[in-house]
């Protein structure tokens, strides 16, 4: 099936509550843009430089849907994605969105964030540690931070292990989600629990999920890049 069949039926087969984020890492213009006139609404990507490319390409079919930043998050980069992306998923640290918040000051813009969880404590993998004391005390610290709002937590999961083995990292991930919700704190309005990839995405939603990032699912495997 093309892209527009694949995500068409995974669309179909889903719980209405449940987001879509394409993920559109090394994707050509042409393939994102298959995807947008399927229906996407939200496209993620993980690097800056391929996603100026990808959105300066598309014109004003860009703009028919959110962008999602879902890499990892440097700070001299930025400026760069306050002027591409809506939200940003991998905030794990203060210091990264205290940087956000300053240059979101100067364009007076207000940014959706999510925080990161390196739920499998992976030296590899950004993330907070799934501590959490350590994620509470993070998104009290987003709270005082005016241009910043936060508005879930994003996942991935160990890598290395067999699908249904994610089902516990999830659940805990789930388990901060719910806790953090009953904070009553300004700029905090925790509506989004980003977790599970093509391989997971069914088990993350039985475990609380309802945002999932989808690539190979919906474009294929990558061929020769």
């Amino acid at each position: 099936m093309g892209i527009k069949e694949n995500y068409l039926k995974i669309k179909s087969e889903l719980p209405e509550y449940v987001k879509i984020i394409v993920a559109a890492k090394l994707r050509t213009p042409e393939e994102v843009k298959e995807a947008i006139f399927a229906g996407a609404e939200f496209i993620g990507e993980n690097y800056v430089q391929e996603a100026e490319r990808v959105y300066n390409a598309l014109g004003e079919v860009a703009k028919r849907v959110r962008w999602h930043f879902i890499g990892i998050l440097q700070k001299n980069k930025i400026n760069k994605i306050l002027n591409i992306f809506d939200l940003i998923q991998t905030v794990d640290s203060y210091e990264v969105a205290e940087s956000i918040n300053k240059r979101a000051e100067k364009l007076n813009k207000s940014v959706p964030v999510f925080i990161e969880i390196n739920i499998g404590s992976e030296i590899t993998k950004a993330g907070v540690r799934p501590d959490y004391e350590a994620v509470k005390e993070l998104a009290i610290n987003i709270s005082r931070l005016k241009y910043l709002k936060l508005e879930g937590l994003m996942t991935m999961g160990p890598l290395s292990v067999e699908p249904q083995s994610l089902r516990v990292y999830f659940r805990k991930t789930k388990e901060f989600f719910e806790r953090l919700k009953s904070l009553n704190f300004p700029n905090i309005n925790m509506q989004y629990l980003s977790m599970g990839m093509s391989d997971s995405y069914k088990i993350a939603i039985e475990e609380g999920a309802n945002m999932i990032r989808l690539g190979t699912a919906i474009f294929g495997k990558r061929i020769g890049r």
